[in-house]
């Protein structure tokens, strides 16, 4: 059982990265525990926005007690975030779910497979497979809407990147499972974030291929924390907290073995 509690940390710096995204440094010693594929909500100041906003932590600094966020505007709570500046201070929930699998990678050849504002999380997965020397080999397959190509940089210091992008600005012309096929790449194992039909794609493109795929599912959460059941998908085996074939995104996964969930 992952430890989460409720902390006050401190906005260190934050910067516009792409349309409607951004890239905020926090202060919090939940950075010393944070996993890849982790999770923390932040609660707004709003009292119109009652809710934390769940977002992926995208890379930790544990020595600085530093951890990142890079998301994008979808509403009223991370409008707000995205007007903080350093030295305010922020309400998080954390760190929240269960991250991606790292020992599955062990001595194989990856695919770290983002879409969109999935691929943040790629950052930290890429990071502790290296500086744990887990894989073989680790190909980050990044699918962007245009041309900016956020974390590309940032990527490229743990492993290959490889981008494909829906208006043909950069890279491959499509999406992820396209750039796989231009570029010839071949993996053991996949780990993925994403929008569902990029998920649904994952899952389809390592049944035929008889690889173990791990996925993270983004979905629209309350509590956060498994309480609510506002964020579940249907699994093959019965969940012991709602006894039906269900599982809670938030606590049970974000990140599940992709033949465990019907997507």
């Amino acid at each position: 059982m992952n430890q989460k509690k409720k902390v006050k940390a401190v906005v260190v710096s934050q910067k516009k990265i792409g349309d409607d995204i951004y890239d905020m440094w926090i202060k919090t010693d939940l950075a010393v525990s944070a996993k890849a594929g982790q999770f923390i909500c932040i609660y707004p100041r709003s009292e119109s926005a009652l809710l934390p906003r769940p977002i992926s932590i995208c890379e930790t600094e544990p020595e600085k007690g530093q951890l990142r966020i890079v998301y994008r505007i979808a509403g009223k709570g991370t409008k707000e975030f995205s007007l903080y500046r350093p030295g305010d201070g922020i309400d998080i929930l954390g760190n929240l779910g269960n991250g991606f699998p790292l020992q599955k990678a062990e001595g194989k050849r990856v695919f770290l497979m983002g879409g969109g504002i999935g691929i943040p999380p790629m950052l930290q997965l890429a990071k502790s497979l290296k500086e744990e020397g887990k894989a073989e080999s680790a190909a980050v397959i990044a699918g962007y809407r245009n041309g900016q190509l956020f974390l590309k940089e940032d990527m490229e210091k743990y492993a290959r990147v490889y981008v494909a992008t829906e208006d043909g600005s950069a890279g491959t012309k499509g999406n992820v499972m396209d750039a796989i096929a231009a570029d010839g790449l071949e993996a053991d194992v996949i780990m993925a974030c994403g929008p569902m039909p990029m998920l649904r794609a994952v899952k389809q493109y390592a049944q035929g291929k008889g690889l173990e795929a791990y996925i993270s599912l983004e979905e629209r959460m309350a509590c956060g924390v498994g309480a609510c059941l506002g964020c579940v998908c249907r699994t093959k085996e019965k969940d012991a907290h709602s006894h039906v074939n269900n599982a809670r995104i938030c606590t049970d996964g974000p990140v599940f073995d992709a033949e465990t969930v019907d997507i």
